[in-house]
């Protein structure tokens, strides 16, 4: 004698079951959005090191003609073209470095060059350097906390107004300043 059982049966099978990173990768373009610049290494978006040298915008101007009490101001904007947002947000100024080619004898340059940057996130637009500074006591203080989150998609706008003093005599003319600025997203 055989027998058989009979049964009901109900199944659910979920076939689409995943997990995947963010990314956070940073640009950055040019008042005029010209010029871009990205954290990634330009090479179809590779996040491996996502830490990118940008040596085609000058946030400080770039005059070669600045006179005593002259104000150079640049914009550039700051773009979370990744999927994550960022939770922070700096900017870490580096050691200013005197140079020149004519022979003026000043060797405080970049303390006679006085920087005031202006963050706009949405509506709110506010000042982020201390009061009173120089690209040498921008160094000192070390890196800015700039508003955050920054959501994905989301762009941040700065301006950089560099100011030669007023007070700079000839022992100024013909000297440079550069500065290196690192812009850092972390999520």
């Amino acid at each position: 004698m055989n027998s058989s059982l009979a049964a009901f049966t109900a199944s659910i099978t979920n076939s689409v079951n995943t997990a995947a990173a963010g990314t956070v990768i940073m640009e950055e373009k040019n008042a005029a959005g010209t010029v871009t610049c990205l954290s990634t290494d330009g090479t179809g978006n590779n996040v491996a090191t996502n830490a990118a040298t940008c040596a085609t915008i000058n946030k400080y101007g770039g005059s070669t003609t600045m006179v005593p009490g002259q104000t150079v101001s640049t914009t550039v904007t700051i773009k979370n073209t990744g999927t994550a947002a960022a939770t922070s947000f700096t900017l870490a100024p580096g050691t200013c470095t005197q140079s020149g080619n004519v022979s003026g004898s000043a060797t405080d340059f970049c303390a006679k060059l006085g920087i005031v940057i202006t963050q706009t996130a949405g509506t709110t637009t506010s000042t982020i350097t201390p009061a009173s500074s120089s690209l040498t006591s921008l160094a000192a203080g070390g890196a800015l906390t700039l508003a955050a989150p920054v959501a994905a998609g989301a762009t941040v706008s700065f301006t950089f107004a560099v100011t030669l003093a007023a007070s700079a005599g000839n022992t100024y003319q013909g000297l440079a300043a550069s500065q290196p600025l690192v812009w850092t997203f972390t999520a």
